[in-house]
């Protein structure tokens, strides 16, 4: 909005084409300010509407060493994502353009997946269980399914709209840089890639501020890559893709890492709320999307390192407990549940899972020359 209204004002002279306004770079810093001023000045009002709704988590698990450890957090209202993705939304609106395609379709990856999330959170806090005595929402499969059928919507409209430009290479590390992706391998990149990365952040929301704290490093470090991806001098440079207008991604990056501190304000320990799925699904999944347009997908592994752990530690203790029959790796999985149980106060868990994002975004950040 600001940008077309930028746009207007420049073609009638009003203001110079070299105004800060018509700088990428310049939009994302601002939708970083923006966003987390929204999610602040919004969240008392918020927080109080869900109190009034009696939308209060009830935290547990099938443990009862961490059901006393988490017994604290009964009744805290959940469904905070609505905060973080509303934020993001206005956030893109004010400062994206939005006759570019990479905008839209990430504007649709978050709202399909806020849907998702909202309504798998309604299901747990209000609704009667399909399953007597349970506390589900979606069942697992279900929640894979839609998020495969999204992974297959971008993957068709990214893909025909790249044609004409490097968006079909691979960029990754020790391959050569002339492999092109059929079509079919492409979507089924595309589905992994938000697949896995919606539901890696959707296992690492579990204790205070962890999600939102690294999804805020994470949002910085893909802003930086979006916009380096979208600029040709600096594609060429440091031997990325170029990958035409999506450079505007990084406004959207930038949403996300400002309303995630915004909402940190009021979910550091001890939160005043949660962000639920409505909040974890679509924020794992647009970082997905945002890497997947950019061809940075090994990226994810080095500035989301601490989504893979949490996704692995899962994936591993479920593999390890099968294949042993009933014995477990860790303690408790997601990971941030064993060094709790292991002594570790949720506080400490926390700062230094923060710390740990920080140093993987520090090192993908200086590997980037490293092809």
């Amino acid at each position: 909005m600001l940008y077309w209204l930028f746009k207007v004002l420049q073609a009638h002279h009003v203001i110079s084409s070299g105004s800060a306004l018509g700088v990428v770079i310049f939009r994302s810093a601002l939708a970083v300010i923006s966003g987390f001023l929204m999610v602040l000045f919004a969240g008392g009002p918020v927080i109080r509407w869900l109190k009034r709704q009696k939308l209060g988590d009830q935290p547990e698990f099938h443990n009862e060493t961490l059901n006393a450890l988490t017994a604290d957090k009964a009744d805290t209202p959940t469904m905070g994502g609505i905060l973080i993705i509303g934020a993001i939304i206005l956030t893109t609106v004010l400062f994206a353009r939005l006759d570019n395609f990479y905008v839209r379709m990430g504007l649709v990856c978050l709202i399909y997946l806020g849907g998702v999330g909202a309504v798998d959170d309604w299901l747990k806090l209000t609704a009667k269980r399909r399953t007597p005595g349970a506390r589900d929402g979606f069942f697992w499969w279900e929640k894979i399914l839609f998020q495969v059928g999204l992974g297959m919507i971008l993957a068709f409209f990214i893909y025909h709209h790249g044609s004409y430009h490097q968006a079909h290479y691979l960029n990754w590390p020790l391959l050569p840089r002339d492999i092109v992706l059929p079509a079919w391998l492409f979507a089924i990149l595309t589905i992994c890639v938000i697949a896995g990365t919606s539901n890696a952040v959707n296992f690492t929301d579990g204790m205070d501020g962890l999600a939102s704290g690294c999804m805020a490093i994470v949002g910085f470090g893909f802003m930086i890559l979006a916009y380096v991806t979208g600029d040709a001098r600096w594609a060429t440079n440091l031997d990325f893709n170029h990958i035409r207008h999506s450079g505007e991604l990084a406004v959207i990056c930038g949403a996300v890492a400002g309303s995630c501190l915004g909402f940190l304000w009021y979910n550091c320990n001890p939160a005043a709320v949660f962000m639920g799925d409505t909040g974890s699904l679509p924020l794992g999944g647009v970082i997905g999307y945002v890497a997947v347009v950019i061809r940075q997908e090994p990226m994810l592994f080095l500035v989301g390192g601490i989504f893979v752990i949490e996704l692995m530690s899962v994936v591993l203790q479920v593999s390890f407990f099968k294949a042993t029959r009933g014995r477990r790796l860790f303690m408790c999985a997601p990971i941030h549940h064993h060094f709790h149980m292991k002594g570790w106060s949720e506080p400490q868990v926390v700062v230094r899972f923060w710390l740990l994002s920080a140093l993987f975004a520090a090192g993908a950040l200086a590997l980037i020359k490293l092809r």
